[in-house]
């Protein structure tokens, strides 16, 4: 989940549906939940930004309301944190002159947020860690048996701590784990959809296109691009890997 307070020419998101043209929306400050599926963004000028990465259970503790609420959503932070909170930390950011100061300011802002607020569940934080251990090469049933609950119950508390499903999730970490495999670990797109789960090559694909609008190759193409110049994974994911 991404948190976005910037200054200067704002952030422009271009969202894509089948039957619908293209709608931009622009934004200064921007909410954005968990995604299944793409959306190009960028800035038209100059611009500076502090940009927030949440994993989902510490979402849940920040943000205090259940995720779903934000799935595949993009919104102004104050719909969320309170009327004000985005602009007046907007500008102590812009008045900060260092970067390291900028995050001291992220840092305490977000601290206050958790002040008191209730843990994430430890049956969602087991279930949390175990798929990402695995990369999402753990079933439904599997998860369930791991963690002592049913299946209905885990869908129940995903959907209010993660914002998502565990098949969903466990969907968006095989193909952040396919994106992010060194070229040398699987010689051929299809070494690459069976060291990461897929039932074969055609099923990588399908969620290739779904989940980001390009092939395996295009995106495996620039994910070592962007391994090349340095920016190797982190998190499962790589940096910078649409910069091009």
């Amino acid at each position: 989940m991404t948190l976005i307070l910037g200054w200067g020419d704002p952030l422009n998101l271009f969202h894509e549906a089948r039957s619908a043209p293209v709608r931009r929306t622009t934004w200064h400050a921007m909410l954005a939940g968990l995604q299944t599926a793409s959306i190009r963004g960028g800035f038209g000028g100059a611009a500076e930004a502090v940009e927030v990465e949440f994993t989902p259970l510490g979402a849940y503790q920040c943000l205090r309301l259940p995720l779903h609420h934000l799935a595949n959503a993009h919104l102004h932070p104050d719909e969320v944190l309170g009327a004000g909170w985005s602009a007046g930390l907007t500008e102590r950011l812009m008045a900060t002159p260092d970067w390291e100061g900028r995050w001291a300011l992220i840092d305490n802002a977000l601290a206050r947020q958790m002040v008191d607020a209730p843990p994430p569940s430890p049956v969602v934080a087991e279930a949390w860690s175990r798929l990402r251990a695995c990369h999402g090469q753990l079933s439904a049933k599997e998860l369930a048996a791991a963690t002592g609950r049913g299946s209905r119950r885990l869908q129940v508390l995903f959907g209010e701590q993660i914002g998502l499903p565990p098949q969903t999730v466990s969907r968006i970490l095989r193909f952040q784990r396919a994106l992010t495999l060194p070229s040398g670990a699987g010689r051929s797109l299809a070494d690459r959809a069976a060291l990461c789960g897929y039932y074969d090559q055609a099923h990588m694909s399908r969620d290739f296109r779904g989940l980001a609008g390009l092939t395996p190759a295009q995106l495996c193409l620039l994910a070592d691009r962007s391994a090349s110049r340095g920016k190797a994974p982190v998190e499962g994911r790589l940096a910078n890997v649409f910069d091009h």
